[in-house]
């Protein structure tokens, strides 16, 4: 399983021909955490463009952490914020795809470093 970071699907939403070359190249279609979508949601100016989101985002499934994923992400977070930069939402996204096996699709691989058992992956080149 796959699920993708914001970056990324920032990429797809603006019909980036390589990020929608790889979407479709895929034979499993990916995920979204909840949080991601509520990233993109946070870049809306208004209801037109939160409706235009709300739209494309339909084909994909979203994962929300459990309670134990969101225990971890607490604690992962007061691990790897001062040693490694890892954000509260990066923690969040991170763990969930650890709780779920997935490989998190993202250019940010900085931003996870720090998180325990993580699979990361650059999906396309991008220049």
């Amino acid at each position: 399983m796959r699920l993708l970071d914001t970056d990324v699907m920032v990429d797809i939403l603006r019909a980036n021909q390589k990020a929608i070359d790889w979407l479709d190249s895929l034979k499993e279609a990916p995920g979204l955490v909840g949080f991601v979508s509520m990233e993109l949601m946070q870049g809306c100016k208004d209801k037109g463009e939160m409706n235009r989101l709300i739209n494309e985002m339909q084909p994909f499934v979203v994962h929300w952490p459990s309670d134990a994923a969101c225990g971890r992400a607490l604690h992962t977070y007061a691990r790897a914020h001062l040693s490694h930069g890892v954000g509260i939402l990066d923690a969040l996204i991170g763990e969930c795809a650890v709780e779920r096996q997935a490989v998190l699709c993202t250019f940010n691989q900085r931003h996870f470093r720090g998180i325990e058992n993580l699979k990361t992956e650059q999906p396309y080149e991008r220049k």
